[in-house]
């Protein structure tokens, strides 16, 4: 893997960024740091030195690598240089510039991690060199012009509209998490909003598409507060060349947080990456980003993929029920049990769960022999035991919230959130600390699911948090629960961390980093259930993502193999097939014990380093058509598994589907699941004509396992 900067210190200082093919290039020009494009076949843009292909400031707006405002002035124009230092461990190659402002008293550190991957890290330090607060107003941490294109030396297609394409997922609703698909870029600014003008339930990730060289750039913004990306596309019927820019910026109330008197701020990072090649190149590039230089800390490993089954205020939660379900996940096959939402509640209210946040002990009606007594049972049962929790609400029931009405949030208006605690006072984040710890260590914590159950809006207080003057809180509150989670994992590091958002409201990569796996959505009902892992699969690796089979919804409607499979290719979770009382249904648990097996014995081994192939890539086209398809296998192309589904409306006819994790030159057992047969195939064949999938009705799957002989 190759990563490396190409630095010329010049009249005009120029930094070349490369990794792997993917090239960056920045310029040093008057006082301005300046995007000054890409390349991704690996050549830097000055290749030819006499006839240099860097963009041209004068063709875009806000041609500056970032944007910074403080007290309302800019400071990406007017800056000194000062340093640039470069560091190499192993692969990967850490830069820092260092710029000093002299319109305001700040030196900024811009650093750029590249790792060998097609994608690099880029955040941003701001150091306050003066004894007085300053307002931070705008903070784009990467910006600039992305490319130039001239459209009469590529095609003579006319119509401006045809040339970018850009991808996102559409909704930002719960429920809804995912929906991914390709929109027409048109000539003019496309803002994509997140968790400050949007709903939280978006992930902060784009990719944009050059239909006419091929290019993709894709970017993920790794922060759990508001941000925003906009794309500027410059271009007229009537001129022949165009312009494409593109910023990734966080967003709030302004100020959007004040730096102290000679403190240093560090802003969220933001990854970006290039390749020419598909969607699922970009992916899978983006993928290995996050697996080697993102979500990497050992103590967070992602790659155990334990089977982990759960109950939760849908059920009665009585001991007695607990104990039937912990043996009927046994037999499933499940590793971990979680208790879910409502153990602190007394008997009769678990779905009031929100109202007793804060309290943090299991409620003595329902638990007359304490948790530990669950505990216990789940460890003689061969589980790891595991509890929910809350731990940014309070509800009315905890005596702390009538006790320290200072410890929850306070808006624009001046209004106390109901329920959501501010971490930006020290009371509360040491308090939240050492809860969390307490119930890992009384009640034997496996693992804590951690969960987050709030609007959005709550996210943006504002109050005085010591300088004197009134800011929005959102920053600083993040960041101080970016560093609770971060020290309680190293603290624990054997405790699986669950992240969880009332489903998927936060799986930033900025939150991610301090959590083993996490939970993407709550609604499991077919056929949202497939479109939503379709889509959150590309955001992150599969191994970081849980799916659920049973519970939630499943049992409306679709097929069992259905829900099954649609867990299969991720990290997989359980709920009950049968209420207490009722006997099991044997042809269930059989089906149930077959593929827990299978994914333990042939799948989960792959996960962890899988490349994931979307055959289905689009939301929108997924649900035209009644069909989607997802791939892993591994990187060598010995094994893989597809889950192919028919959603509803499906036509039902057999269909063709072409492995895209094989290679020509072997040969396979191919398995199809249904009908548990299997038969041997060349590579060279599958990658020709594929595997004929037939699958009788909607909301009905078939899946298809692959292995070198």
């Amino acid at each position: 893997m190759f990563s490396d900067v190409y630095y010329k210190s010049d009249s005009i200082k120029s930094f070349c960024y490369r990794s792997a093919l993917a090239v960056y290039e920045e310029v040093f020009d008057k006082g301005a740091l300046l995007a000054a494009g890409y390349n991704t076949a690996g050549y830097p843009l000055d290749v030819l030195s006499g006839y240099p292909t860097r963009l041209d400031k004068r063709d875009y707006v806000e041609p500056t690598a970032f944007n910074i405002e403080i007290d309302g002035q800019a400071v990406h124009f007017d800056l000194e240089f000062v340093d640039f230092k470069t560091e190499k461990s192993g692969d990967t190659t850490i830069a820092v510039l260092t710029l000093e402002s002299k319109v305001k008293p700040v030196r900024i550190r811009v650093n750029t991690v590249l790792d060998g991957t097609h994608m690099f890290t880029r955040f941003i330090e701001i150091e306050n060199l003066s004894a007085q607060p300053l307002c931070l107003n705008r903070l784009a941490v990467l910006s600039g012009g992305i490319e130039k294109m001239y459209r009469d030396r590529l095609t003579t297609e006319k119509d401006v509209n045809k040339f970018y394409s850009v991808g996102y997922f559409d909704s930002d609703q719960w429920g809804r998490e995912g929906g991914f698909n390709w929109h027409t870029l048109a000539p003019d600014k496309l803002c994509v909003e997140m968790r400050y003008g949007r709903d939280r339930f978006r992930q902060p990730m784009i990719f944009i598409r050059n239909n006419v060289t091929g290019v993709m750039y894709f970017s993920q913004i790794g922060w759990t507060g508001g941000c925003r990306y906009t794309v500027d596309y410059n271009a007229m019927p009537e001129r022949n060349e165009s312009t494409l820019a593109l910023s990734a910026e966080i967003t709030s109330h302004s100020p959007i947080t004040v730096i102290g008197a000679h403190e240093t701020f560090v802003s969220p990072e933001v990854h970006m990456g290039a390749i020419n090649g598909g969607f699922d190149d970009a992916v899978n590039q983006m993928h290995a980003h996050i697996r080697k230089s993102v979500l990497n800390r050992p103590e967070a490993d992602g790659t155990a993929c334990l089977v982990g089954a759960g109950m939760g205020a849908e059920h009665d939660m009585t001991v007695e029920t607990t104990k039937n379900f912990i043996r009927q996940f046994k037999e499933m096959g499940a590793e971990v049990f979680i208790i879910d939402a409502g153990w602190v509640c007394p008997l009769g209210m678990p779905i009031d769960w929100g109202n007793y946040n804060g309290l943090n002990t299991p409620h003595p009606d329902r638990y007359p022999n304490g948790i530990k007594e669950i505990s216990d049972y789940c460890h003689e049962q061969g589980l790891k035991f595991a509890l929910w929790m809350d731990i940014e609400t309070m509800g009315k029931y905890c005596p702390f919230s009538e006790a320290h009405p200072e410890w929850r949030s306070i808006n624009a208006y001046g209004e106390r959130s109901g329920n959501f605690l501010d971490f930006t006072v020290p009371e509360v984040a040491q308090w939240a600390e050492n809860e969390l710890a307490r119930v890992i260590e009384e009640y034997k914590l496996d693992l804590l699911r951690v969960d987050n159950n709030i609007s959005f809006r709550d996210y943006f207080g504002m109050r005085d948090t010591g300088s004197g003057i009134k800011e929005c809180v959102s920053l600083k509150h993040f960041k101080a629960i970016y560093k609770m989670y971060g020290k309680l994992k190293k603290r624990f590091p054997n405790v699986i961390f669950e992240n969880c958002a009332g489903g998927g409201g936060r799986t930033d990569l900025g939150l991610m980093k301090c959590f083993n796996h996490s939970w993407v959505s709550d609604c499991q009902r077919a056929p949202q259930s497939v479109l939503i892992t379709n889509s959150m699969t590309m955001a992150l690796p599969p191994e970081r993502v849980d799916r659920l089979f049973a519970g939630m919804g499943c049992h409306e409607t679709g097929t069992l193999d259905l829900h099954m499979r649609n867990t299969m290719l991720t990290h997989m979770s359980l709920n009950v097939i049968s209420p207490t009382g009722a006997v099991i249904n044997t042809d269930q648990m059989d089906f149930v014990r077959h593929s827990v097996a299978l994914y333990k014995s042939f799948i989960r081994p792959i996960i962890p380093t899988a490349n994931i192939y979307h055959h289905t890539p689009e939301t929108n086209e997924i649900l035209k058509s009644g069909h989607c398809v997802l791939e892993i296998a591994s990187p060598d192309g010995s094994k893989g598994a597809i889950g192919v589904f028919n959603l509803a409306l499906a036509d039902c006819k057999p269909y063709t589907v072409v492995p895209k994790g094989i290679k020509a030159d072997k040969k396979y057992k191919l398995t199809l699941d249904n009908s548990r047969v299997s038969f041997a195939v060349s590579g060279y064949e599958l990658m020709t004509n594929g595997v004929k999938i037939n699958i009788p009705s909607s909301l009905n799957s078939e899946l298809v396992l692959y292995e070198e002989i």
